[in-house]
């Protein structure tokens, strides 16, 4: 058992995960979190393969399926919003039905997590400015609180990690793109869907939206994929991003129109450009990258969220068999995750040619490739 100290950075899957396994080791963990509150919104998102082991152990996996999305199918349409294919044994976001994955909401998600760590401090409205790694420890400066020396700084911040620039550098030779970007906003259920999603893609234009109804069919989720580079993700400039959204979607039928108009006003708006994090190596010093901070698969891979899951409990399973040695459990961590990470992230990769049936394997190979 340790009672050293880490920072935790980014409060979404990831962060809450670490913070109750190393709690659970004896460790005592902080969060810092940007954003004034749980961030609401996001897409519908996958717990599968070992991820159901790290939820299932953390006692949480009846409460989990409670909370998963209830569609029955999709309808696939043209441009006019005419159905031609209808399915009712998969959907877009989940896959197939007849397996164990759990598909649900990521707010809902990270809302659970974060309920599992209620003794935890959680610095909400916060951010890392400096980090400076010396022999006694990483002294942080925040945005806002007053300095701390922690032992141990562990980045589960996403794909634009802060803390990952301020210790590897820029995130553009980290970063692999993949030629589309993805916005995701809420409105009201305004077209009376009941738990069916409906799609719309123009493959030749790189231009689709997935339209899904959840709280119970009365909210609506808007997903709009486009073609999009780094340069276009304007990260942190959520007007910039929202204009990017519509240009590009300019000149589009059915409701698209009514989408943007929605879209304008929207407060749980994201767009982000698609990409895999790509390092050597995920730790320097006292301080370690997990999930997307470290090994973004990108949603094409639909295995984001078990990653940072399974990379969660590794990383603090591995500190707490050396909690007097971060070089070696950070080492430990790396040789475990690693082979696991490159099976997922092949998944976004894929021939597009491969069949629906092949792609199917790989997902199933990959989801398991690791043993906990």
């Amino acid at each position: 058992m340790s009672s050293k100290t880490v920072l935790i950075s980014g409060a979404s899957i990831a962060g809450p995960t670490l913070a109750y396994w190393l709690k659970r080791n004896g460790f005592v963990p902080t969060i810092v979190e940007q954003a004034p509150k749980p961030r609401p919104g996001g897409q519908a998102i996958d717990i599968r393969g070992k991820a159901l082991l790290v939820v299932e152990r953390m006692g949480l996996i009846e409460r989990a399926r409670a909370l998963r999305t209830r569609m029955k199918g999709i309808s696939y349409q043209d441009e006019f919003g005419k159905e031609i294919l209808r399915s009712e044994e998969t959907t877009f976001t989940g896959g197939r039905f007849d397996n164990d994955d759990i598909e649900l909401l990521r707010d809902d998600l990270s809302n659970l997590l974060l309920g599992a760590v209620p003794d935890c401090e959680i610095l909400f409205g916060d951010s890392v400015a400096a980090l400076n790694d010396g022999p006694g420890g990483v002294e942080v400066q925040f945005q806002k609180s007053a300095p701390r020396t922690f032992d141990l700084v562990l980045a589960a911040d996403g794909i634009h990690s802060k803390v990952r620039r301020l210790v590897f550098g820029a995130e553009e030779p980290l970063i692999r793109p993949l030629g589309h970007g993805l916005a995701i906003f809420s409105t009201d259920n305004y077209l009376g869907l009941q738990d069916l999603q409906v799609m719309f893609r123009d493959e030749g234009m790189g231009f689709y939206y997935l339209l899904y109804p959840v709280r119970d069919n009365s909210e609506l989720r808007i997903n709009i994929g486009v073609r999009a580079g780094l340069a276009d993700d304007n990260y942190g400039d959520i007007e910039a991003q929202k204009a990017f959204v519509a240009e590009k979607c300019a000149g589009r039928g059915w409701e698209v129109p009514n989408f943007i108009t929605r879209m304008w006003p929207s407060t749980d708006f994201y767009f982000g450009a698609l990409a895999q994090t790509v390092m050597d190596g995920w730790s320097k010093g006292r301080v370690a990258l997990v999930g997307d901070a470290g090994y973004c698969p990108s949603p094409f891979s639909g295995q984001g969220t078990s990653l940072a899951l399974v990379g969660a409990y590794i990383l603090a399973e591995e500190l707490g068999k050396s909690p007097d040695d971060h070089l070696r459990a950070f080492a430990a961590y790396e040789t475990r995750m690693r082979p696991y990470v490159l099976k997922n992230q092949a998944i976004a990769l894929r021939d597009p040619d491969l069949s629906e049936e092949g792609v199917e394997a790989m997902v199933e190979e990959a989801k398991n490739f690791i043993e906990l």
